[in-house]
């Protein structure tokens, strides 16, 4: 795995305890256990969150009578009229 450092980290002693009760009950050292927590903290926050259109629609009754049979090409046309485009 290459090099490791070492670095204090402050825990609660809760925390602490019972990362310790978890390690002994599992076989395993205090150290495993923190770096598997925090790789699996890293990964997920790695995961790309799935996008969320946020809802933008407000009250109405759809297109009005004189588009509702139109192509958009003729909606956009109607839209930029009087704009110069």
């Amino acid at each position: 795995m290459g090099t490791h450092m070492k670095t204090t980290v402050e825990l609660g002693d809760a925390l602490l305890a019972e990362a310790r009760q978890v390690a002994a009950a599992e076989g395993t050292t205090l150290r495993a256990l923190l770096e598997e927590g925090l790789r699996a903290a890293l990964h997920r926050r790695h995961q790309p969150r799935a996008f969320l259109l946020r809802e933008a629609a407000f009250g109405g009754e759809g297109l009005q009578d004189a588009f509702k049979e139109n192509e958009w090409a003729k909606i956009r046309a109607a839209i930029y009229e009087d704009r110069g485009t």
